[in-house]
């Protein structure tokens, strides 16, 4: 396993919930336009869409978000030669953790738990940056 392997899992799994978000939101759109309904703002589109479609295309949408920061720390982890064991397991422990967030805010929206979940993976993604930052300077990780 490289440091790129929990990339490609990530991007897989933001396109798992491309699909699954396609198939909450799609049925409410295609009943809408046989109504003759065709709302062309946010609010109004999001009135008539189920609360789990509306959670999964928030979901979708935080999965293009802070994620970049993760596919950027781990391109720039493997190509200066800090993808060692810690930072690909650390890696790792964001994916899951972005999976975790995933569950919960497309099935319960517990903003708690979610916020915990958030809060954990940014710590792990801060813990990368810091290894990067001190391999930079000390030329070595300890």
């Amino acid at each position: 396993m490289t440091m790129l392997t929990p990339v490609l899992l990530l991007i897989v799994w933001t396109l798992i919930i491309l699909v699954l978000l396609a198939s909450r939101r799609l049925p409410s759109i295609i009943a809408n336009a046989k109504k003759g309904i065709y709302p062309s703002k946010r609010t109004q589109e999001l009135a008539g869409l189920p609360e789990k479609s509306i959670w999964t295309s928030d979901n979708h949408t935080h999965l293009h978000e802070q994620p970049t920061l993760f596919y950027a720390l781990c391109l720039y982890s493997h190509l200066v030669g800090v993808a060692d064991n810690i930072n690909i397991g650390l890696a790792f422990a964001y994916v899951v953790l972005r999976v975790i967030h995933s569950i919960i805010q497309t099935s319960t929206n517990n903003i708690i738990w979610r916020f915990r979940v958030f809060m954990t993976g940014t710590a792990i993604l801060m813990i990368i940056a810091l290894r990067n930052v001190w391999a930079l300077f000390a030329g070595y990780l300890v």
